[in-house]
């Protein structure tokens, strides 16, 4: 989980970044900055609980 500081931070620039390559994807739910999935707007950590619960329509558990 990211910082409260980190999550504020982010809140703030993403309305009006300084500069445009500073601007950083972060998952919805937990604020996490890497493993970002942008289809769904979520971390990979947070798309998986998700799709494993059948909250995300259209997506199942692949299974060999």
């Amino acid at each position: 989980m990211a910082k409260q500081s980190k999550i504020q931070k982010w809140l703030k620039e993403r309305e009006n970044p300084k500069y445009k390559t500073r601007q950083r994807n972060r998952c919805r739910l937990c604020g996490r900055a890497r493993g970002y999935i942008r289809d769904f707007a979520l971390c990979r950590i947070c798309f998986r609980q998700l799709a494993w619960q059948g909250l995300i329509p259209g997506v199942k558990k692949a299974s060999w």
